[in-house]
């Protein structure tokens, strides 16, 4: 699937104009004070301006008061139903969709909404009837298959369920969708072995897919044997280590436990089915529309912890971390996914400028729970984001004590504490956790350029750390902070016209880059280039460099760089790392 292929799935629809439009999502409504005394066109043009800036639910407060003020305009009853939609408030969004299937009794989307709303009141023969309508196009025809199917089964007919199913003819992606669902309908009407069979294929056709293998294993603790089961775990477990729902499965068997099946009901067979769509589309390119079927699956299965921690994803991909932090809260807390929720909900509140409460989150968090080294990283990392070196150096080092045996994803702890031991003026241990990590990862190219950059700066190991950073160019060509470096490192040694050469490819591959833009005046200055070389700094000057490098580029700018200064430029380090 790609993004084109997805777009034409709801092409023609008002959601495609609306989306196409202007891309929204939620956000706080206008309070009853702003919306008294507006105009049919000042609510109109409110409502476009809050869509332009991604707030559906400030749009749908708005397109409400246009449309009572002009009820009979399509249009506003069409932008008000999709504003609610996509903005999560599916209660008010079903009153909507059915004046628009009233309009125009071909509206898909509409369809769709009312379908399963009446799924989730158990009233499956509207159920289907609805979905019925919804169709026209590869996404739509499964989802309304799907849905529909899962509406059959709770109307007791498991038989005519999957035979809509296995009728359904399209793309091979759809294979997988349709023997997951064959097989939990088949489990949950207590068809074991034809369950089974369903499962197994599911799994052959794709190992790695993360509920398919819940389902395939579930059914094998209960069915087969625990180890059979937990051999399926293992197995991902290795292509995926330590994923939070595989982690609590194999602790459950190893425990002796039998594994429940995935769904209980036909409303969360439904829900199973929009989040699975609506989780794929958001990583493919259409966060809008998994955007409404995660709303979609969460109306059915509001504490569905996958499609919560889907919805706040597409948020993030959306720069909204406040609206990812309002799904990360609603996590169960029963969950095995809410420690993550809670670290991503720390590293949003970090990307909002709230640092400190991000902080004392992730310090309860660890005090909860000693021995979680993500919660560990996650703290050293925001305190390595805000330049307490010393501090996230301590941090990672509570983190390496948990590591018994080092493997080779545990280089990238090394490496963040070799970069704070660094930036805090101890070079020995900084050294050392450098080589480690290297030792762990080899020819890592962050590290490779790191301690590479950092022996040449020193004067040190010269010839070791430009083959280094040569390494780590030839496998990041394109990573302006990494050629940068080879360009710097070349200008310490003071090869300068090599220097112009790789800072300007650096520029061209981060331009907005105040250090480089720094770097590279003083490569010009050396090669008697120097209206560039001011030209240069004082882009650096303009671009908001650190604070301790400002009067640095100031006075280069006043007087230009002294001969004998030429072994003594400043180096300051970047990495890909963004530390």
């Amino acid at each position: 699937m790609n993004s084109w292929s997805l777009g034409r799935y709801f092409a023609g629809t008002a959601l495609a104009a609306l989306l196409a439009a202007a891309p929204i999502e939620l956000a706080a409504q206008p309070s009853d004070q702003d919306l008294i005394g507006l105009t049919a066109s000042g609510s109109y043009l409110a409502a476009r301006h809050a869509g332009q800036m991604r707030d559906a639910a400030a749009a749908a407060a708005y397109y409400r008061v246009a449309l009572n003020r002009d009820p009979k305009n399509g249009e506003l009853l069409d932008r008000t139903f999709l504003s609610l939609l996509v903005g999560g408030n599916i209660d008010d969004a079903v009153k909507y969709a059915d004046r628009v299937a009233a309009a125009d009794k071909s509206d898909r989307v509409a369809r769709l909404v009312l379908g399963v709303n009446a799924l989730k009141k158990k009233q499956y023969t509207a159920a289907r009837r609805e979905l019925s309508q919804s169709v026209r196009g590869p996404i739509t025809d499964l989802t309304a298959t799907l849905l529909s199917s899962w509406a059959q089964f709770g109307a007791k007919d498991t038989k005519g369920a999957v035979a809509a199913i296995d009728r359904l003819a399209g793309p091979d992606w759809y294979a997988i969708f349709k023997d997951l669902h064959a097989g939990m309908i088949l489990d949950l009407a207590g068809q074991e072995k034809e369950a089974g069979k369903r499962f197994e294929r599911a799994y052959k056709a794709d190992a790695s897919a993360l509920r398919v293998v819940e389902a395939y294993g579930s059914w094998l603790s209960r069915n087969k044997s625990p180890q059979e089961a937990l051999a399926v775990y293992e197995a991902f477990d290795k292509v995926l280590p330590r994923h939070p729902l595989i982690v609590d499965a194999m602790t459950k068997l190893k425990a002796g436990e039998k594994l429940p099946i995935l769904v209980s009901s036909a409303q969360a067979g439904a829900a199973e089915a929009l989040y699975g769509l609506g989780a794929s589309l958001g990583r493919r390119g259409g966060e809008d529309l998994g955007l409404v079927y995660l709303q979609l699956a969460l109306h059915l299965s509001p504490n569905h912890p996958l499609a919560l921690l889907s919805l706040a994803d597409l948020y993030e991909s959306l720069k909204k971390p406040e609206l990812a932090i309002k799904a990360y809260e609603r996590v169960p807390a029963s969950s095995p996914l809410h420690r993550n929720a809670e670290i991503q909900m720390a590293a949003n509140l970090d990307t909002l400028d709230r640092s400190d409460e991000a902080e004392k989150h992730l310090q309860a968090l660890i005090k909860r729970h000693p021995d979680d080294i993500e919660a560990v990283m996650a703290l050293g990392n925001v305190l390595r984001g805000h330049k307490k070196f010393a501090e996230c150096a301590d941090v990672y080092s509570k983190g390496v004590d948990l590591i018994k045996n080092p493997e080779k994803s545990n280089w990238v702890i090394f490496y963040f504490r070799g970069i704070c031991y660094e930036r805090s003026k101890q070079w020995p241990k900084s050294e050392a956790d450098l080589k480690k990590a290297l030792e762990l990862y080899p020819d890592q190219p962050h590290v490779l350029n790191y301690l590479g950059y950092s022996w040449i700066d020193q004067g040190v190991n010269l010839d070791e750390g430009m083959s280094m950073i040569k390494k780590a160019v030839q496998q990041r060509p394109d990573d302006g902070y990494i050629v940068d470096s080879l360009g710097w490192a070349y200008y310490r040694i003071g090869n300068y016209d090599e220097a112009v050469k790789q800072l300007e490819r650096a520029i061209e591959l981060k331009p907005e880059d105040p250090t480089i833009n720094d770097h590279l005046g003083d490569a010009y200055w050396r090669v008697g280039r120097e209206l560039e070389a001011r030209f240069q700094w004082a882009h650096a000057r303009d671009l908001k460099p650190e604070p301790e490098e400002l009067p640095k580029i100031e006075e280069k700018l006043k007087n230009g760089l002294a001969a004998e200064s030429s072994n003594q430029a400043k180096a300051t380090k970047k990495t890909g790392d963004g530390g």
